[in-house]
């Protein structure tokens, strides 16, 4: 008996291999979570499979038969469905038209909007959104939403074989929780689900096998009961990796920037608090809790309709677009890399150093090797793995993507930086990176704000962790005393007390 997807001595190169002799079986009925580092070839694998890039060469067999889909279209027609890591969501459609995009309900030639919205409410119930009015422009969702607009619309799709591309990066522990159940309920009716994620404790709870790519290579399958996070990682790493030893504050520090009574739009609802010089701030929350729009109003990429923004110990300050806010030395980098982080057509070297142009030229002139040099040195400090620097940044993996965007807020001598998801869709070994450029920053008595929607992440990085829950601050935690369960019912703890006087904290 034939397994349901075959595949041997896959092969495909663009500058350079990506895919290298690669061999693999899912089963009927199975979830084969698929791991690797940054430019392992996870996603190529994925498109290759959904017809959106073709194979260079091998063999691929789906249900004993050749396979080769020339589209998307032709992939689903097969049973082959796929969520992508980068949002496909139309912002100018409704929530409803982008679940049924491909499938638009019509009668005479008329679109049939009461079974549109009837689908849709259908979908959005099967991923935790029961509240969501599908009438609502998708524009107006945030990542995280619109990540599960999309799980909704493709789950529910008829398939046999599901591939999920990092589907929980933008995602929160209860729709985390949803995601799992609608993986199982599928598991149950025999289809099987391919599951790409950096996230070792999902794969621990929802896979059944587990494949390591390494540069292109498949480098083992392991039946997940039977190996350990330790190993995966050493295979998916090469090596061992060390243990992060972040730094701690020492003694009193210097209050960096005050937040008082800050309010913008429907999501902040007078938030204060401070952060201080050498201080990594965590921010947790659901999604949706006002927390990216609390740092987009600090930096003024939302104008805040009211509140206080204060630099040390008394300098108030209005910045009237995030260009200012550079100015005066802070820094966004941005939740959403492909839509505000990067120029994706510009070379590595344009969009990291776009924000110091001046310290590149003279009598406006470019120094296009003083350029390179700075992106060389700062590329190789966060290990982004390119062939050149003067390559498109829409060459790069996800996570590598990302570290551009960080990179550029470093060669930017700001002293207090907002990192809003820094590590989505990045791996655990590229994680690592990260958390050692945030201890070091720190160190060099920068302030830092992290919002992450990982909270075991934020216990590991922050010296503090306050928690935001509809638009307000609802608690503040500290290592000594902070647990998972004390943090997540903080995160709730808005919702349940709509209608009360608001929890803030004062400021300290």
């Amino acid at each position: 008996m034939h397994s349901l997807l075959t595949i041997k001595n896959l092969n495909k190169t663009y500058a350079q291999p990506v895919l290298r002799d690669f061999d693999f079986i899912l089963e009927k009925g199975e979830v084969h979570a698929l791991i690797g580092s940054n430019g392992a070839g996870k996603s190529t694998f994925a498109r290759i499979l959904t017809g959106l890039t073709p194979a260079g060469s091998g063999d691929i067999a789906l249900n004993g038969k050749p396979f080769s889909p020339a589209s998307r279209k032709a992939a689903e027609a097969s049973g082959v469905a796929m969520v992508l890591q980068e949002l496909n969501i139309i912002p100018t459609l409704s929530v409803a038209e982008n679940i049924s995009l491909s499938r638009l309900p019509s009668k005479a030639g008329i679109l049939d909007r009461k079974t549109l919205r009837e689908t849709a409410l259908a979908a959005l119930a099967r991923v935790g959104l029961e509240s969501l009015d599908p009438d609502t422009p998708a524009a107006r969702l945030g990542v995280g939403q619109q990540q599960l607009v999309e799980i909704a619309g493709t789950l529910s799709d008829t398939a046999s074989i599901l591939i999920l591309d990092e589907p929980s990066a933008a995602l929160t522990g209860p729709e985390i929780e949803k995601l799992f159940e609608n993986v199982a309920r599928l598991r149950s009716r025999g289809v099987s689900v391919i599951y790409i994620s950096h996230r070792m404790d999902e794969i621990a709870r929802i896979a059944d096998r587990v494949t390591v790519l390494r540069d292109g290579r498949r480098i083992s399958t392991h039946k997940v009961s039977e190996t350990g996070i330790p190993e995966l990682v050493r295979e998916m790493a090469g090596s061992e990796l060390a243990e992060r030893k972040p730094h701690i504050p020492s003694g009193k520090r210097r209050p960096a920037l005050r937040v008082e009574d800050l309010r913008s739009g429907t999501a902040v609802k007078g938030v204060s608090f401070t952060v201080h010089e050498g201080e990594i701030l965590g921010i947790a929350g659901l999604v949706g809790s006002g927390r990216t729009e609390t740092l987009r109003a600090i930096t003024a990429a939302d104008r805040p309709s009211s509140g206080k923004i204060i630099l040390g110990d008394n300098r108030n300050i209005s910045p009237k677009s995030p260009a200012d806010s550079a100015k005066l030395g802070i820094g966004l980098i941005p939740e959403d890399r492909k839509n505000e982080g990067l120029l994706l057509p510009l070379s590595i070297t344009a969009n990291t150093t776009i924000s110091t142009l001046a310290r590149h030229s003279r009598a406006s002139v470019l120094n296009h090797s003083s350029e390179r040099k700075a992106t060389t040195e700062i590329s190789d400090r966060l290990g982004i793995k390119r062939d050149a620097v003067s390559q498109p940044v829409s060459s790069l993996s996800g996570g590598n993507q990302q570290k551009v965007v960080i990179a550029r807020w470093l060669l930017r001598d700001c002293s207090i930086l907002l990192f809003d998801e820094p590590t989505r869709g990045i791996d655990i070994a590229a994680r690592q990176t990260i958390y050692d450029t945030l201890d070091q920053l720190a160190a060099e008595n920068r302030a830092l704000v992290v919002v992450s929607s990982d909270l075991l992440e934020l216990m590991s990085i922050a010296h503090r962790i306050i928690v935001m829950s509809d638009g307000r601050i609802t608690g503040e935690f500290f290592p000594d005393t902070w647990t998972p369960e004390s943090i997540t019912a903080a995160a709730f703890a808005g919702y349940h007390n709509r209608s009360g006087a608001s929890s803030n904290m004062s400021p300290h």
